[in-house]
C-alpha cells in the first residue's frame, strides 16, 4: 500500500495571513512526509467575487512561493495552479448536471457571501462547493485539511460521489473515492485581531484585523498593540466572555510553539502590557525565516516556474484519469 493522498489549496486573492498559515499551511507542512500531497493554488475559486484582474496572476505565484516558505518539501508535495488544469473546469460541468440546486442553497457559507454581494451575486459563488468537490474527487484525495467552516463543503464533496457512484457506477467497483476531513483542532480556526468572534479573514476590510505572513516586523508590532484586548487583568484559555483572550493566547501558544499548559501558567498573572510584548517577539521570530525563503524564491522566476510545470505534469495525469474514468461512467465517447 502507497500513502495515501492529500488534496489542499488556498485562493490568491491578497497575501496569506496568520490564519491561513496556523490553521492550514503549517499543519500540512508537519503532516506531509505521511502523505502524497497535491496543493494547488485554487485561482478559479478567486474569481467568485469581485477581484483585481490585473493582480490575480502575480497573487497566484506569490501563493505558490509562500507554500515553499512556509516549508513544503517537493519530496512529498507537488504544487500546481488550478486554472492550468482544464480537467477541474470540465468535471465542475459534469458534476453540475447531477447536483441538486437546494444542495447549493443550502450552503451557509453561500448565505452569508450573498448577503454581503447584494444584487451582484454570481452564478459561481453558488457553484463553489461544486468546484471544489471536482478539485478533490479528481486527485482520488483519501485526506482533506479543511477548517472546521469547510466541513458542510466536503460534505457535499461525498454527496456528490456517493450520486455519481450510485448513478453511474456499481457498488463492488466505484467511480470516485470518498475523501475524509484531515483537522487539527488546535489553531484549526484562527481568529481576527480586532473580533475574537470572527475568523480571520483576508476579505476583512481591515487590515489591523490580521497578520499577513509578509508584514514587517514594524506592521506586526503596530497590529499587535491596537488589537482588541479587555480589561481583565490574568489571562485564560476557553473563557467564552473573553473571546479576544483566547485568540491572542491561541496565536501564542502555536507561534511560540509551547503547550496549551506552559502558556496557562506562564501567562495566568499577566496584564496586557506584559504580554503583547511577547506575542510581538514570537510572531516575528516565527515569521522572519517564512519571508526570507520567499524572497528568496521570488528572485529566482525560472525555480518557481520549473516548480509550478513539474507540479502541473504530475497533477495533470491524474486529473485527466479521473476525468476519462467519469466521463466513460456517464456515456460519453472517448477520444480517439
Amino acid at each position: 500500500m502507497g500513502k495515501q493522498r492529500v488534496l489542499s489549496g488556498v485562493q490568491p486573492t491578497g497575501n496569506l495571513h496568520l490564519g491561513n498559515y496556523l490553521g492550514a499551511i503549517r499543519n500540512w507542512v508537519e503532516g506531509q512526509s505521511q502523505y502524497e500531497n497535491f496543493f494547488c493554488v485554487v485561482d478559479l475559486h478567486a474569481i467568485t467575487a469581485p477581484y483585481d484582474p490585473t493582480t490575480l496572476a502575480s497573487n497566484t505565484y506569490k501563493i505558490a512561493a509562500l507554500y515553499l516558505a512556509c516549508g513544503i518539501d517537493l519530496q512529498d508535495s507537488s504544487i500546481f495552479i488550478q486554472s492550468h488544469i482544464s480537467a477541474h473546469s470540465e468535471l465542475t460541468w459534469l458534476f453540475n448536471c447531477i447536483t441538486p440546486i437546494n444542495w447549493l442553497t443550502d450552503m451557509i457559507q453561500f448565505k452569508e457571501k450573498a448577503v454581503r454581494q447584494g444584487e451582484n451575486v454570481n452564478t459561481g459563488l453558488m457553484d463553489y462547493p461544486v468546484l471544489m468537490a471536482a478539485d478533490i474527487l479528481l486527485y482520488d484525495a483519501d485526506k482533506v485539511p479543511v477548517g472546521e467552516d469547510q466541513k458542510q463543503h466536503l460534505e457535499l464533496t461525498r454527496d456528490i460521489a456517493v450520486r455519481i457512484n450510485h448513478q453511474f457506477g456499481h457498488p463492488e467497483k466505484p467511480i470516485l473515492k470518498l475523501p475524509d476531513p484531515l483537522i487539527r483542532k488546535e489553531g484549526a480556526r484562527v481568529m481576527s485581531l480586532t473580533d475574537g468572534t470572527k475568523k480571520m479573514s483576508k476579505s476583512d476590510p481591515s487590515d489591523l484585523s490580521r497578520i499577513n505572513l509578509l508584514d514587517s516586523p514594524d506592521e506586526i508590532t503596530k497590529k499587535i498593540k491596537r488589537c482588541k484586548t479587555d480589561p481583565i487583568k490574568g489571562l485564560e484559555f476557553d473563557n467564552p466572555e473573553r473571546p479576544e483572550c483566547n485568540n491572542l493566547l491561541t496565536l501564542y501558544m502555536l507561534l511560540a510553539q509551547k503547550t496549551k499548559e506552559e502558556v496557562a501558567a506562564q501567562c495566568q498573572d499577566m496584564g496586557w502590557g506584559q504580554f503583547k510584548p511577547l506575542l510581538t517577539e514570537a510572531t516575528i521570530e516565527a515569521l522572519t525565516p517564512i519571508q526570507q525563503k520567499y524572497q528568496a524564491v521570488m528572485d529566482d522566476k525560472s525555480y518557481l516556474e520549473s516548480v509550478l510545470r513539474e507540479g502541473r505534469e504530475k497533477a495533470e495525469a491524474i486529473a485527466n484519469a479521473t476525468l476519462l474514468r467519469v466521463k466513460a461512467a456517464m456515456g460519453y465517447s472517448m477520444p480517439l
